[in-house]
């Protein structure tokens, strides 16, 4: 099951997974997006079921997940789903925003995989992967909402695949820099060491493939988001004042 299917990361995944004797459930808000990605899974031999769905409504994911569950009992689960956005509108980062962001990339991952974890701790077997981000490590100042959001995200997971190890569940956060996509598309700064979403899928699929706990990518980036985030504010805070806003 993945959420966020209908574009960029999660549609590239879904595309890559798609195969003969695989039963793929993909979800989205864009149903015509979402029957397109399915259809083309199809088309590659999978048994694919579009669910189009909100991830910000806890109700309407937990009937989702169960509905894929009932179908074929969940292996894999890719809580996908998220939005960007950060500071560079007039007036700066609004509280709506804020809360929007913060109510897709986190209460849209708890409304994902709580209802999830039951059904695999039952069973004793299942996988779990959380998309985050490289912007989880370090809070940039063009886009507080979506840093701590999925910060939020890369912890909770980290927690997560401890407490939820001795039940035979493996949970693997996701961590990408700058993926081609519809998020970034709109992002008029340079974005270094862009990736198309294809390549994305395959690095993901693979660390997942192999229980990897933290799948961050690409390693030169991750390297320099990690070197910021352990070095003091006080040396780091103006350069990253310098950085370009996010729309």
């Amino acid at each position: 099951m993945i959420t966020g299917a209908s574009s960029g990361i999660g549609a590239a995944l879904a595309r890559h997974y798609a195969r003969p004797g695989r039963r793929l459930t993909l979800t989205g808000r864009d149903r015509e997006r979402l029957s397109r990605i399915a259809a083309a899974c199809d088309a590659a031999g999978a048994e694919t079921a579009a669910l189009p769905c909100d991830v910000t409504q806890r109700a309407e994911m937990a009937d989702a997940v169960l509905t894929a569950d009932r179908i074929q009992a969940l292996d894999l689960l890719i809580a996908n789903a998220g939005i960007s956005a950060g500071t560079g509108k007039a007036g700066g980062e609004s509280p709506e925003q804020a809360r929007r962001i913060f109510a897709t990339n986190l209460d849209g991952v708890l409304n994902s995989v709580e209802p999830a974890i039951p059904l695999m701790t039952a069973r004793g077997r299942g996988q779990i992967g959380l998309m985050a981000s490289l912007a989880a490590f370090r809070g940039f100042p063009g886009a507080p909402a979506y840093c701590a959001s999925k910060a939020a995200v890369r912890v909770y997971g980290e927690a997560l695949r401890g407490h939820l190890a001795p039940s035979g569940i493996g949970v693997s956060v996701i961590c990408p820099g700058y993926v081609k996509s519809p998020m970034t598309d709109v992002n008029t700064f340079p974005m270094p060491f862009l990736i198309e979403a294809e390549r994305a899928a395959e690095i993901i699929a693979k660390g997942l493939a192999r229980n990897r706990p933290r799948i961050a990518f690409p390693r030169r980036l991750y390297a320099l988001v990690w070197l910021l985030a352990a070095l003091p504010p006080a040396l780091t805070d103006p350069l990253l004042r310098r950085l370009p806003e996010k729309a």
